[in-house]
């Protein structure tokens, strides 16, 4: 598909060179009946340029290709109604090449807004001191977390303030879907400070794709889900999301241990094999239940989330089941993960996840 668009906009380009030729009669051109002047004709050969231009930069994946695209598809439907007898099919290339750019566009538009974002983040954990985790630290934990992070491997390690990761998952929109869409994602946290920035790229048949973000930033969050990063499919917010986001955030802390010792969460003991955290952040508060297996190792978390943000909606039971762990960075993580709605008509497992590459307190997360 990509060579096919770029032969297009590549053979579209050289028909507009054709009118630069009869312009200045080095050549005979039968399909042009019209007299071309030769100041119309260096118009021709600026769009010629101006296609071939953004034909390189598409193919080397510039993200200014659609401006010139924009600029040369401006000039040829100028030129396209000067000589609309010979030329009126010109607009059905033209068309196609603007849709595309607008995609493009818009794609650029998008990610420059979760670029953004994802400095506010990278702000919120800049200028904090690095401490080590001590044993004594351990001790305020109920015993359960503070085994959990015995095994994790953390003590005696730097507390981690920065986080940059990456997923692969698959990912059902609906309860109702029988086949999974193939997605990738980011995810950047901060800790002290606690905010995140997730965002996923998926495929969807026949040959949709969907961009997202969501993101916990100051207490408040937020989702924005875009079909070709143009056409919203979710676009939410208010104190429903604020408090979704947060929870959601609280359970992914097992990617980072030591947040649990953060100041803005607090835990209570409910057995030997489990603990109800809380965090309250910025006006904002959630809870969730962590779940740990008898070699102290986190195996679920569950909370009661809203699923939607309407007015009416109600909070139904959202878990995290972990499937496998491994060590990434010397950090015992849950790296094989699914998350399932427990809703009235039956449980949704929406997400199947992986951990492909994670890193702690590292300048990459400013990329």
């Amino acid at each position: 598909m990509k060579y096919l668009f770029s032969t297009l906009l590549f053979l579209h380009g050289v028909i507009h060179f054709l009118g630069f030729l009869k312009a200045f009669n080095l050549a005979h051109i039968q399909q042009l009946s019209v007299n071309i002047s030769k100041n119309a004709g260096l118009i021709w050969l600026l769009v010629f340029v101006l296609f071939v231009i953004s034909v390189i930069a598409y193919l080397t994946r510039l993200q200014w290709w659609s401006i010139l695209a924009f600029l040369a598809i401006i000039l040829s439907t100028f030129l396209t109604i000067l000589v609309w007898k010979d030329a009126k099919f010109a607009t059905i290339p033209n068309i196609i090449i603007l849709v595309v750019a607008c995609f493009s566009l818009s794609q650029v538009i998008f990610n420059k807004k979760i670029s953004n974002e994802i400095s506010q983040v990278v702000g919120h954990s800049d200028g904090f001191k690095t401490t080590k985790v001590t044993t004594e630290q351990l001790a305020e934990l109920p015993s359960p977390v503070a085994k959990w992070l015995n095994v994790s491997g953390v003590v005696g390690k730097e507390k981690i303030h920065s986080v940059w990761l990456k997923q692969k998952a698959k990912i059902k929109m609906k309860s109702e879907q029988e086949s999974w869409n193939n997605a990738t994602a980011e995810q950047y946290f901060a800790i002290q400070n606690p905010a995140f920035v997730w965002k996923v790229k998926m495929n969807m048949p026949p040959f949709i794709k969907v961009t997202g973000r969501d993101k916990f930033i100051d207490g408040k969050g937020e989702m924005q889900i875009k079909m070709f990063s143009l056409v919203n499919i979710v676009n939410e917010q208010g104190v429903k999301m604020d408090e979704g986001t947060l929870q959601r955030y609280l359970g992914e802390i097992v990617w980072f241990p030591t947040a649990a010792l953060s100041p803005h969460i607090t835990w209570e003991s409910i057995d030997a094999f489990s603990a109800k955290a809380t965090l309250d952040y910025k006006g904002t508060k959630g809870s969730g239940t962590f779940h740990f297996n008898e070699n102290g190792d986190f195996v679920q978390y569950s909370t009661y989330r809203y699923k939607e943000n309407e007015p009416d909606t109600k909070r139904y039971e959202w878990v995290i089941d972990v499937n496998e762990h491994a060590v990434m960075n010397s950090v015992k993580i849950p790296v094989k993960m699914t998350a399932t709605w427990k809703l009235d008509e039956g449980n949704w497992t929406w997400l199947d996840l992986e951990i492909t590459d994670i890193k702690y307190n590292t300048k990459l997360l400013s990329n």
